[in-house]
């Protein structure tokens, strides 16, 4: 079995970590932060996920600490009207064999890094940020900032948009601001009137942006983000605080049941990041080293599954290990039966970007009319089962 290297300790680095340890490798994360920690917003796990995360043993306790949305409600930005709507949770678990849950990200997040030192208690070592990568046929070497190193058969890099790794792999992508910023919040739901709003995943749609709203920690938190075009270029940090001002300005006009969520915000928790698009890279490979997750694929988060897609990654790649002959076969197989999904991915988030900001509603009620969109996500996304399908 091989040494394992991971940089990063994300949700894609953690599962990685652990579909490898199960599957009887030697694995060692390293993380540059001095804690592990993660941001206070939402994050939703569709069945294609979260095949994964019962295969780690974390459906009960993610059954516990998420909300199963009854249902995916399409919404017209000023008058709230329905458009469109289709079943989700249970949809999801009799269709495809996995429920569909919403949850915040740090839990899942601490979750996911107690399973892995379950697994091996010193799993992940802190404070040590990736310069560079060295390898050769006996394998590779990462470096790190304080001048120390490790060694292993294989690297995966987990290490996110900003990624070490891929620079080294596939040099410089240039990073292309989208003219869209998101706003997060996330309101203690006793704050809010009673039933402001179902126990669903809602979308207003607007001219020139869409607002994302739904439960998570039980249903005692509400989790709201807004995508709005922008001139004003920001930060790309997902800790970057802006005025709730703006956020109140930006959004005047848009329904009241939108009001209310951003009256009842934490004046001081209002965070804003700007949106990058990045070019596919074609290779994200070598013989020895690997990407996942926003490191391999960055998307835009208008399809809800840029950490499903990093979580699909690492159970692909733990199989890809065990049928290949070696770890250049390996890596190969896993990037040639990752690429063409993680792409379709990628396109149809920045699709549906377009989509939600149209400001001709005849347009949006023509598109929803026209395309059955739970039939087809069900067909193609939520299907997926990456503990199962074939790897050729």
């Amino acid at each position: 079995m091989a040494r394992v290297l991971i940089a990063g300790a994300g949700i894609g680095g953690l599962t990685a970590a652990s579909c490898l340890m199960l599957a009887g490798h030697d694995v060692t994360v390293f993380e540059q932060a001095p804690e592990l920690a993660e941001v206070g917003a939402g994050i939703q796990m569709s069945a294609n996920a979260m095949h994964v995360l019962i295969h780690l043993g974390l459906g009960d306790a993610i059954a516990k600490a998420g909300v199963r949305p009854e249902a995916y409600v399409f919404k017209l930005h000023d008058t709230g009207e329905v458009i469109y709507r289709f079943a989700l949770s249970g949809e999801q678990e009799r269709l495809h064999g996995a429920p569909y849950y919403q949850i915040h990200r740090a839990d899942l997040h601490d979750l996911l890094a107690a399973k892995a030192r379950a697994l091996k208690s010193d799993v992940v070592k802190l404070n040590h940020r990736v310069v560079d990568f060295r390898e050769n046929a006996n394998g590779v070497e990462l470096r790190f900032a304080d001048g120390g190193s490790a060694r292993g058969d294989l690297l995966i890099g987990a290490d996110g948009l900003k990624s070490v790794v891929r620079q080294q792999i596939a040099g410089s992508v240039p990073a292309t601001y989208t003219g869209d910023a998101a706003w997060r919040i996330v309101i203690p739901v006793e704050r809010l009137p009673a039933n402001i709003m179902e126990p669903v995943m809602s979308v207003w749609m607007g001219p020139g942006g869409h607002a994302v709203g739904y439960y998570i920690r039980g249903g005692a938190l509400l989790n709201f983000v807004a995508l709005l075009e922008t001139p004003d270029v920001s930060e790309e940090s997902w800790t970057a605080k802006l005025p709730w001002t703006m956020l109140r300005d930006a959004l005047s006009g848009w329904h009241a049941d939108v009001q209310t969520i951003i009256g009842a915000a934490d004046r001081n928790e209002c965070y804003r990041w700007s949106l990058f698009s990045r070019p596919p890279i074609e290779n994200w490979s070598t013989r020895r080293v690997t990407l996942l997750g926003d490191a391999a694929h960055p998307t835009l988060p208008y399809l809800a599954q840029g950490a499903a897609m990093a979580i699909e990654d690492g159970a692909v790649l733990a199989r890809a290990l065990a049928q290949a002959g070696n770890i250049a076969d390996a890596l190969q197989l896993y990037q040639r039966n990752r690429i063409a999904r993680t792409s379709r991915i990628v396109k149809q988030s920045r699709e549906n970007g377009a989509l939600f900001h149209l400001g001709d509603q005849a347009a949006i009620r023509a598109h929803f009319a026209a395309r059955d969109e739970g039939a087809e996500r069900n067909t193609w996304l939520y299907s997926y089962n990456p503990l199962t399908v074939p790897l050729v």
